[in-house]
C-alpha cells in the first residue's frame, strides 16, 4: 500500500487588503497518496491555483497545516522551502515560463544545476528526457523558435529533471490547440506512469480530469470528491 505523500489538514488561505479580508480556501482537507493522480476542477477564480501554490511551497497557508511525508511545511524557513521545491516538486504551468535567453537543453538543466549536481550527469538525464519527448533535434533551439506544444514538452522535461516526488500541473494544456493538447496530455500521463510519479493537476478540461485516479471539485472554498 502506498504512503500518503502530502496532506492538507484544515487549511485556510486568506488575503488581506486594508480593512478587507478575502477568504480563498477554508476547512480544506486532502490526502495525496504516493503514485496516484489527482485532478482539481472548479469554476475560474475559485482558488485552484492557490491550492497548487500551497502544495508546491510557493505560498503559505494562513491557518491549518500542509504536511509533506509527515513534516509540516510551516516548519521550513524560506531557504528550506526553496530546497523543498527544488528537490521534491516538479512544476508544469499553463504558460511554460521558459527563459528566453537559454536553449531548450539549458532550460531543462537549470533546476539540477541550482541543486549543485555535476554537469555531466545533468546533461545525460536531460538528453534522456529530450529523447523521450522526441525533442533531441530541437535541444539547441531557444523558446521563441519552438512551437507551443514543443515548449510544454521542454517544461515537462524541466519538471522531471530532478526526479521529484510530485508533479504539480496548472492547466498544462490550457494555452494549446486541440491537437497539441491531446499530445501533451498523453505524454504527461505516460511519463508520470513510467517514472512512477504522483500528479496533482488543475484543469477545466473534463476529459483530462477523467484520466486521473481521483477527481475533486473546489467549491465553497473546500474540496468535494467526485465519486
Amino acid at each position: 500500500m502506498n504512503d500518503v505523500l502530502m496532506s492538507f489538514v484544515d487549511v485556510e488561505k486568506t488575503y488581506t487588503s486594508g480593512l478587507s479580508t478575502l477568504t480563498i480556501l477554508e476547512h480544506l482537507y486532502l490526502d495525496v497518496v504516493e503514485g496516484e493522480s489527482i485532478a482539481i476542477t472548479g469554476k475560474s477564480g475559485c482558488g485552484k491555483s492557490t491550492l497548487l501554490n500551497l502544495a508546491g511551497g510557493l505560498d503559505r497557508a494562513t491557518q491549518g497545516e500542509i504536511y509533506f511525508k509527515g513534516t509540516p511545511l510551516s516548519s521550513f524557513n524560506d531557504k528550506k522551502l526553496s530546497h523543498f521545491r527544488n528537490g521534491h516538486i516538479g512544476f508544469v504551468f499553463q504558460s511554460h515560463i521558459l527563459l528566453e535567453d537559454f536553449t531548450a537543453l539549458e532550460n531543462i538543466c537549470i533546476p539540477s544545476i541550482i541543486r549543485g549536481e555535476s554537469k555531466r550527469s545533468v546533461i545525460k538525464r536531460a538528453y534522456m528526457l529530450l529523447e523521450r519527448v522526441e525533442l533531441l533535434d530541437r535541444m539547441a533551439h531557444h523558446p521563441q523558435k519552438l512551437s507551443g506544444g514543443e515548449r510544454q514538452r521542454v517544461a515537462i522535461c524541466r519538471a522531471l529533471i530532478n526526479s521529484p516526488d510530485i508533479i504539480i500541473a496548472d492547466e498544462p494544456t490550457g494555452s494549446l490547440d486541440e491537437e497539441s493538447s491531446s499530445s501533451i496530455e498523453s505524454l504527461l500521463f505516460d511519463i508520470v506512469q513510467e517514472e512512477n510519479k504522483t500528479l496533482l493537476l488543475v484543469t477545466h478540461d473534463t476529459s483530462l480530469a477523467s484520466r486521473c485516479s481521483k477527481i475533486f471539485t473546489l467549491t465553497h472554498r473546500s474540496l468535494e470528491e467526485k465519486l
